[in-house]
């Protein structure tokens, strides 16, 4: 018998992507081999339509976009699915081949496929992949994909990590397998101008408020996926690559998945950057990025929501992660590669001491009930901080805030404790000694259920408690007791021979695409660092705020 409380923010609806679902529709879905390939290597498309015929156009996306490919009249083909394509790949056969030839010059590709149902209206779908460049030494920053987020969300076929299959009234059981042999889900890679965020912005929330979730509300009025926000690239590395290109940085393109299959891939990187959403990593690409930095390298990540291991095969194409430390079927053999929050006890491998940061310590802003009049942007601690330098924010002052709401939706801090007016981490949590904390925003492990059910919640506070339960069986540790209060933060710290800015929250990139003053001048002040620094085989002379103060 099922005994978890329903929550109404999982009620299953909205839109359903897999063959046969609307018998009375056009259907028109594909996907690649790869998420990464070479320039002078050749891409399999792997295409089902109901249609006799469809087009494929090619578009290397960024600043200034450009159509690299076309295809008209490529015969369609139906092809068998498998119930569970979601988790085991949808194994279809190739209906196009594509050349990488002089033309795919490395950046990130937009697959677009077309073609027109009975009454002649147009219907597409998207698909990507990356042409890496020749060498991280040949650009500026490195942008990794946060790919394994991507493919967590990921519910073409029925399925993810987080839901699928009815399991009571209103809630779904998740499915611990991801394959990246399907199509993406719609809106993922591409979306209408002013698609609403998982953050609201509103500027004022009256007494007696509801939450609501507009993006929800959008993708079902619309016909989306209700996971088009949570990750991919129309929501964050878009944005970013864009203002990047504006800005005059040269921008190379990666994706998780070549930090899990190959441990040089970062060498000779002047600056690595990290954006949005990337809630679950391998510990194979951690052991990429840890090394990079250790070596010298430089880490800049804008993102948020720092939380689970996965386990990855490029072989099968399978994502696994159980979150249910007691569901994975290793911890009993291999504890260290659970697929469980990286804080667990049994993993030995805190996320904090890579990011400096962990989602356990932050958690939700404006999402929901969760600290729904909060400012959404930053609370400033350390005004003469070099990240700071040009903007004029003094100690106390807030940037980012609503209607922007920089900090927001899924954020990360650490455990920390305040002395003479600024914040320190105390390091119970894996934080890094040398941690400095640059700006705060308050947060909450969940929201808050004070309609009984009755209205959307988005993340309740209860799963977390669940987890806790779940990841510490010898008892909460006490930097995680309490009633749940976490933070944002934007902190930097120093690593072996090398240096990380984290801004623990996943909406940083929405700053840069409304060209916030402050938000682009914090951002270029850490890239032009971090690439200079890298550009000169050293670190850049640490500031230590700490001492001047």
């Amino acid at each position: 018998m099922n005994t978890r409380t329903d929550y109404a923010w999982s009620t299953p609806r909205g839109l359903v992507e897999r063959p046969g679902e609307y018998p009375e529709t056009t259907e028109l879905w594909g996907y690649t081999d790869r998420f990464a390939y070479r320039q002078g290597e050749q891409v399999d498309l792997r295409v089902h339509t109901t249609a006799e015929t469809f087009d494929v156009e090619i578009i290397r996306e960024g600043a200034r976009p450009e159509t690299v490919f076309t295809a008209t009249g490529v015969p369609g083909t139906r092809q068998e699915t498998p119930a569970d394509a979601y988790a085991t790949g949808c194994g279809w056969s190739s209906c196009l081949t594509v050349d990488l030839g002089e033309d795919f010059t490395p950046g990130y590709h937009l697959v677009v496929f077309r073609t027109q149902d009975d009454h002649g209206r147009e219907i597409e779908q998207e698909s990507f992949f990356i042409v890496r460049p020749d060498s991280p030494a040949d650009v500026d920053i490195v942008l990794v994909h946060a790919t394994s987020t991507m493919l967590a969300y990921n519910d073409w076929g029925g399925g993810n990590h987080y839901r699928g299959l009815p399991d009571g009234d209103r809630s779904d059981i998740p499915s611990p397998y991801s394959s990246m042999h399907r199509p993406i889900a719609r809106g993922m890679l591409r979306k209408p101008v002013g698609a609403p965020r998982n953050a609201h912005t509103d500027l004022s929330v009256p007494i007696g408020w509801e939450p609501r979730h507009p993006t929800y509300e959008w993708a079902w009025q619309r016909g989306y996926s209700r996971h088009h926000n949570d990750a991919g690239w129309a929501n964050y590395e878009r944005p970013f690559t864009i203002w990047a290109e504006e800005q005059g940085y040269r921008v190379g393109h990666l994706t998780q998945n070549e930090l899990h299959a190959e441990p040089d891939c970062l060498d000779g990187a002047p600056a690595v950057v990290i954006v949005g959403h990337d809630e679950y990593w391998s510990w194979e690409m951690r052991d990429t990025l840890d090394a990079y930095v250790d070596g010298g390298g430089h880490l800049a990540r804008f993102g948020g929501n720092y939380v689970w291991q996965v386990r990855l095969d490029l072989d099968t194409g399978v994502q696994t992660c159980f979150k249910d430390p007691s569901a994975d079927p290793i911890r009993a053999t291999d504890p260290t590669r659970l697929t469980t929050a990286w804080d667990a006890p049994e993993i030995g491998r805190p996320g904090a001491e890579t990011m400096g940061l962990t989602g356990l310590g932050g958690a939700y802003i404006r999402y929901g009930s969760a600290v729904p009049r909060g400012s959404g942007g930053y609370t400033v601690y350390r005004e003469n901080h070099w990240a700071l330098t040009g903007t004029d924010l003094y100690y106390g002052d807030v940037f980012g805030q609503a209607p922007l709401c920089i900090a927001a939706f899924e954020v990360d801090g650490c455990d920390y404790t305040f002395r003479h007016g600024l914040p320190y981490a105390t390091g119970a949590d894996g934080a890094p000694e040398d941690l400095e904390i640059i700006a705060m925003a308050p947060a909450v492990s969940g929201g808050e259920d004070r309609w009984s059910g009755r209205v959307p919640i988005g993340a309740p506070a209860a799963e977390l408690a669940d987890l806790y339960a779940g990841i510490y069986p010898d008892g909460i540790p006490p930097h995680h007791q309490g009633p749940g209060y976490g933070s944002s933060m934007v902190v930097t710290f120093t690593r072996g021979d090398g240096e990380v800015f984290c801004a623990g929250t996943t909406d940083w990139p929405y700053g840069l695409e409304a060209n916030d003053p402050f938000v682009t001048i914090i951002t270029r002040n850490v890239l032009d660092r971090f690439i200079a620094a890298g550009r000169d085989g050293a670190q850049a002379p640490a500031t230590n705020t700490k001492e001047q103060r």
